[in-house]
């Protein structure tokens, strides 16, 4: 049995535009006009009525067709995204996401963008364009939507005026030529109204072009050029007679014959049977394309795990650890270069961390500003590594395997969209060479383990009291170790870093790598810094193997530091000229599952000596 590919006249629309541009309106009129809606919800829409609506009771207020959360219908705002199919004259359908203008929603309206064909992008006649019009134009042509249908609504309210609709016509256009979006159609409308929605408007005698509808259900929407086939492996499926691997074909098409790789490993094999649900039962297909589900059989037993991909064997990705991207920042807390995050795509699953950002972009303008971080909502170029070599392609040639997610490792919380752009070729340029004289054989050489002794806390709370302490000890007993401290580094290693957030992960990270290093050396490292964010510790720890680090946490009162306030920081912050110091200016987060636990109140020898018995080498 073959499988044909699926139906092309199905479009993905995405309607997007600024709060108050009237995206809901637009959107319910023309689904309620061409009876695409149940009869039940727009009998709603006449006698429901939220809070200083104008609409008199029992007319339709369609900007209550797709607004579907409580606090929507509330605020009067688009919050979720809400899909709805639209039939258009010609037989085709389109499934439309109503997307939210509010800039706090840009991530919801990210998703939207990402699986969209065409945009229908709303500008407000009476306001002219906006930020918040370019931003969607941005993140629309970063997600691949290539078709804009360009909405000038509330034309009524500037008295139909040509000359307003031509400025902002142009300064979308020249905005989206600036993404290399060259398909702009244009349409003034009053979705209030009706007027030029789903029936050309005798009102507009300077404008001949189509209505709404028309423009939409014309378009000619580009077809993808053929793709290689890609499947990310979502399930390993075992039975006594079958080993095979499952996941969505998210490019190309697979046969019976084919001949596939594993991108991640390079193994090779040929596909003997594909099945496929058929209602309760499975059923074996000669071909499956792009879109479906399928469980491949191969010729042969490869090590294939959940999250490798599987490819056309003459056209694999090489798995690459340094990826430039653009990236839409979403997360309240801005970007920390040398911070830790969890990037997803499809199955894939891996620690990585964002290296450099290159720049920001102006949404506005299209400049390219230069930029230290990315805060919320901004769209940026950033380089990234991550913790194993994935096979990340570019974006523009699948979605499925160029597009990811960035998530914090301590919430899980999705802080940015990123779209990957190209490995870096210092990914495959630099490769780790195996030398002869490993850390087993320096440990034997010094006659004893190494290990990574991270001590956090306030400042004044004591931690290099109590590391030169252990030091010390460990000196007069011939353990070889070194102290790596917060001060001394910044005189040389992170003597370019500051003391925001981001420096503050990106120092974390540089002292842990060297840490890691002295660790090969088979030496005790014992580290002294005030690490503040438990993300950045987490970080730290994902370096190590687990008996190699023990977190210690010298708890102090803060009154207690800034009693002692050794370095005089307290007394800087109190007068203004240290805005981040941690526990006054900057937050520090305690650790909450710390190894070792200090009282900072008692002497160093006692905690030195809790030390040393805790990971057993007094």
């Amino acid at each position: 049995m073959v499988v044909t590919e699926p139906d092309k006249s199905l479009i993905r629309v995405v309607t997007c535009g600024s709060v108050d541009d009237g995206k809901s309106t637009l959107l319910g009129r023309m689904l309620a006009e061409t009876d695409s809606l149940p009869v039940d919800i727009v009998e709603a829409a006449r006698f429901t009525r939220r809070t200083g609506s104008a609409v008199p009771v029992g007319e339709i207020d369609y900007s209550l067709v797709t607004d579907g959360l409580e606090a929507e219908r509330d605020q009067g705002i688009t919050i979720d995204v809400a899909y709805r199919h639209l039939y258009l004259p010609s037989g085709r359908r389109a499934v439309l996401a109503d997307a939210p203008g509010h800039e706090q929603y840009t991530r919801n309206m990210a998703v939207a963008a990402s699986t969209a064909d065409v945009a229908i992008l709303l500008a407000d006649a009476m306001r002219g364009t906006r930020t918040q019009t370019h931003r969607h134009l941005a993140v629309c042509a970063l997600m691949g939507v290539r078709h804009i249908v360009l909405a000038v609504n509330k034309m009524d309210g500037v008295d139909w005026d040509r000359t307003i609709y031509d400025t902002i016509t142009a300064e979308v256009r020249e905005s989206a030529a600036r993404h290399d979006v060259h398909d702009v159609i244009s349409v003034p409308v009053s979705a209030l109204t009706g007027v030029n929605v789903t029936s050309r408007a005798t009102e507009i005698d300077w404008y001949d072009g189509p209505c709404m509808l028309e423009a939409l259900d014309d378009l000619a929407v580009t077809s993808p050029v053929a793709q290689p086939f890609r499947m990310p492996v979502q399930i390993v499926l075992r039975s006594a007679d079958f080993r095979g691997y499952g996941g969505l074909v998210a490019a190309g098409t697979v046969a019976v014959g084919s001949k596939v790789k594993v991108a991640d490993s390079a193994q090779t094999a040929v596909v003997t049977r594909l099945l496929a649900l058929h209602g309760e039962d499975s059923i074996e297909l000669d071909a499956v394309p792009a879109g479906m589900s399928a469980a491949i059989e191969l010729d042969r037993d490869l090590d294939i795990t959940r999250g490798d991909l599987l490819a056309s064997a003459d056209d694999a990705p090489v798995p690459a650890d340094r990826f430039s991207a653009e990236l839409v920042w979403l997360g309240e807390e801005p970007l920390a270069h040398g911070r830790s995050y969890t990037l997803r795509s499809g199955p894939i699953d891996v620690p990585a961390t964002v290296t450099a950002v290159r720049h920001r972009l102006d949404v506005t303008s299209g400049a390219e500003l230069a930029a230290r971080t990315l805060g919320m909502n901004d769209v940026g170029r950033v380089e990234f590594a991550t913790g194993r070599a994935v096979p990340l392609e570019p974006y523009r040639d699948c979605h499925d395997t160029g597009g990811f997610l960035l998530c914090d490792r301590v919430t899980g919380d999705t802080v940015a969209a990123g779209l990957t752009r190209f490995s870096l070729r210092r990914s495959a340029n630099v490769v780790q060479h195996d030398f002869t004289i490993d850390r087993a054989a320096r440990q034997a050489l010094n006659g004893h383990d190494g290990k990574v002794l991270w001590f956090t806390g306030l400042s004044g709370s004591g931690k290099s009291t109590v590391a030169n302490e252990v030091a010390r000890t460990l000196h007069g007993l011939g353990i070889r170790s070194y102290v790596l401290d917060g001060d001394s580094v910044r005189h040389g290693l992170s003597k370019d870093l500051g003391f925001t957030p981001e420096d503050r992960a990106e120092n974390v990270r540089r002292v842990a790598e060297v840490a890691r290093l002295m660790l090969d050396a088979g030496i005790v490292v014992l580290v002294s810094l005030v690490s503040p964010f438990r993300s950045d510790r987490r970080a730290a720890r994902s370096l190590f193997e687990e008996d190699d680090f023990v977190e210690i946490f010298v708890d102090t009162p803060l009154e207690v530091c800034i009693q002692r306030d050794p370095k005089g920081l307290y007394a800087k912050a109190a007068d203004g000229s240290l805005p981040n110091m941690s526990g006054v200016g900057q937050d520090y987060e305690p650790p909450t599952h710390a190894d070792l636990v200090l009282d900072g109140q008692r002497s160093p020898s006692e905690n030195a000596g809790d030390v040393l018995t805790a990971v057993g080498l007094a």
